[in-house]
């Protein structure tokens, strides 16, 4: 028997209704993140300077350089359709695919101290950057970053700059801030190379919100950051150390620098 074609669309319509309910909570592999923490290099975290070096004079430095990161859900928490709708148009947040916040997989212990390692290796390249660029021998000069409860490698940049603000008194230049809060991301390599992160969008809100007035941006990542960019907040792009801390010096000088 042929049924009517209201009737067909109704039964139809039955089983696609079932289904969009259950697709609505189902977990999707996809992670939501918001603008996280930020920190002074320059200065100190729970009661621990950032930066600590010996063998070498340091001077005191003024305004503040200041990492960023994101806060995503974890890798193993369940992210639904219904909940991303509701995320999706918000500004203040990003739908991101889980691979691209915890590209390592595994389990959340695994996940964890996979950042950890990334943040410590991390951390050594932007010592040797640093020292590199400063002309000093690491066998002289030992750097001890603090900063243990933050993951993966995109504070890099900015340690290198804090460290180079703080042995920079001997004839090398002078403050790299200026009194400014200046805020920043990018990975570091050992030779000075300033490399693209992820998420820039939400930590150009993280630094306003903190206070920055000026954030360096990776290059490539200029167009990300641009997104939703808060007002007040100057963007610098930057390919290297170098550049960066000239970038720096020019905008303490009142000189014009490159601009996203």
């Amino acid at each position: 028997m042929r049924l009517p074609r209201p009737a067909a669309l109704a039964l139809c319509a039955a089983p696609t209704a079932a289904l969009l309910a259950v697709a609505a909570f189902a977990p999707l592999p996809f992670a939501i993140a918001q603008p996280g923490p930020t920190a002074d290099v320059l200065g100190a975290k729970d009661g621990r300077t950032v930066i600590s070096i010996s063998g070498a004079p340091t001077r005191q430095t003024s305004g503040q350089l200041r990492m960023t990161t994101i806060v995503a859900t974890g890798p193993s928490e369940e992210t639904s359709l219904a909940e991303l709708a509701r995320m999706w148009f918000r500004t203040d947040r990003a739908v991101m695919p889980r691979e691209a916040v915890y590209p390592s997989g595994g389990t959340d212990k695994e996940i964890e101290q996979h950042n950890l390692d990334a943040m410590a290796k991390s951390q050594t390249s932007a010592t040797e950057a640093a020292l590199g660029y400063l002309h000093k021998d690491a066998k002289d000069v030992k750097v001890e970053l603090n900063l243990a409860d933050v993951g993966g490698p995109s504070a890099g940049l900015m340690f290198s700059l804090g460290i180079v603000d703080k042995l920079a008194g001997d004839g090398a230049g002078g403050d790299l801030t200026g009194g400014r809060t200046v805020a920043g991301t990018g990975t570091i390599s050992a030779d000075g190379e300033v490399g693209a992160v992820g998420g820039v969008a939400l930590k150009t809100q993280a630094a306003r919100r903190d206070g920055a007035t000026v954030f360096l941006v990776p290059k490539a990542e200029c167009s990300d950051a641009r997104t939703d960019l808060p007002e007040g907040l100057q963007l610098v792009p930057v390919t290297s150390l170098t550049g960066a801390v000239d970038a720096l010096r020019s905008l303490s000088r009142g000189e014009p620098v490159p601009s996203c």
